[in-house]
């Protein structure tokens, strides 16, 4: 989500402990905590907007949602704001974060996420991958649909993190990807998709004033989604365009939703139940969210 505030819930809380009061990471930081033993979930999650980092309930709730999980080694984040062919790792030395939005106020554009690169995980994916999926690299840094929500799961930015772009917005190729990755779970790495689970920006402009509720839309994607995803029907999420009421409204553009496929394709068993972890609506949009194992 990039659009500008446009009346969003006012700063009410205070700056993440990733942040300074200018939004810099601390100089120096203890030493992290160890890493727990074993598999770790593939997740999908809402990633708001800059402004998350301001809500009352969000942030206590992916705070409290990364408490939860076992402490991961390492991050690979899949994004909806980075789409790039072929598949690409991202920075794997320091790098800036990208400020990819407009008309924020300019403390957003102030925040930082020093996290560690994750210059291995990167040589893991790119083995991973088969012949005909090659891997390229590039320099780039954390975009917000990474940063914002790590902010708030991991402030103290004491875990590598790896960012990848979505090479296209195909569902089934998407979650081969996931597949294939899925192996990393064992080795210490959260797999992250990071999206919005209904992304009409441009239909809900009535709650931008930060009122209650959801569109029909909106609401009505949300429960199919959640009910599809509950009943392991991988080929109807596959076909979502088509399936799925409040088409196009909730997705008039799908790479929010698309970053679901990888983190679905990592699954032990992607027809088993999710759990969902986080429900319920942000500016009219659904922010639901859920673990798969």
């Amino acid at each position: 989500m990039s659009e500008p505030n446009r009346g969003a819930p006012a700063t009410s809380g205070p700056m993440p402990a990733a942040q300074t009061a200018v939004g810099t990471a601390p100089a120096t930081q203890p030493a992290a905590p160890e890493p727990t033993p074993g598999r770790l979930p593939a997740v999908y999650l809402g990633h708001g907007a800059p402004t998350l980092i301001d809500d009352q309930l969000w942030p206590v709730e992916l705070a409290a949602w990364a408490k939860e999980m076992p402490r991961p080694k390492s991050i690979l984040v899949v994004s909806a704001h980075w789409q790039s062919a072929p598949l690409t790792v991202g920075a794997v030395n320091p790098a800036p974060l990208v400020y990819d939005f407009y008309g924020f106020p300019e403390r957003y554009y102030q925040i930082r996420y020093d996290s560690p690169a994750a210059p291995d995980l990167a040589a893991r994916v790119r083995a991973m991958m088969p012949p005909g999926e090659p891997v390229a690299q590039r320099e780039r840094g954390l975009d917000h649909g990474a940063y914002v929500p790590l902010l708030v799961m991991y402030p103290e930015a004491d875990v590598p993190v790896l960012q990848m772009s979505m090479p296209d917005l195909a569902p089934q190729h998407l979650f081969e990807i996931g597949r294939r990755l899925a192996p990393l779970r064992d080795e210490g790495v959260l797999i992250m998709g990071s999206g919005f689970m209904t992304h009409g920006l441009p239909f809900v402009h009535d709650y931008w004033d930060g009122r209650p509720g959801a569109p029909e839309w909106s609401a009505e994607f949300d429960l199919w989604a959640a009910e599809t995803l509950e009943k392991g029907d991988v080929d109807s999420l596959f076909d979502f365009r088509n399936r799925a009421p409040g088409m196009p409204y909730a997705h008039p553009t799908v790479e929010h939703f698309a970053p679901l496929f990888v983190a679905l394709g990592a699954a032990t068993d992607p027809s088993a139940a999710p759990k969902f972890t986080i429900e319920g609506y942000w500016l009219g949009l659904a922010k639901r969210s859920f673990e798969v194992r």
